[in-house]
């Protein structure tokens, strides 16, 4: 593997944990409510899902889109 391919390689893997911090975020404080109603109120375990959440934003945004999509 190149210096170029590196370069790109932690390029893409940085833009990726970037995107997946915001959506965890994002999710933490705005759409676990909706998603979980039972995990209203429940903050001390919310910081153990950020790992999970930004490895799986992908995932993430489209079911969440699918909830708003149909109303949940």
């Amino acid at each position: 593997m190149n210096l170029a391919t590196t370069k790109a390689l932690l390029a893409l893997i940085s833009a990726y944990g970037t995107v997946g911090v915001l959506v965890a975020a994002a999710f933490l404080l705005v759409g676990l409510d909706r998603v979980a109603p039972a995990a209203r109120g429940a903050y001390a375990f919310r910081p153990l899902l950020m790992p999970g959440l930004v490895l799986l934003w992908p995932l993430v945004v489209f079911r969440w889109a699918m909830l708003l999509r149909t109303g949940g």
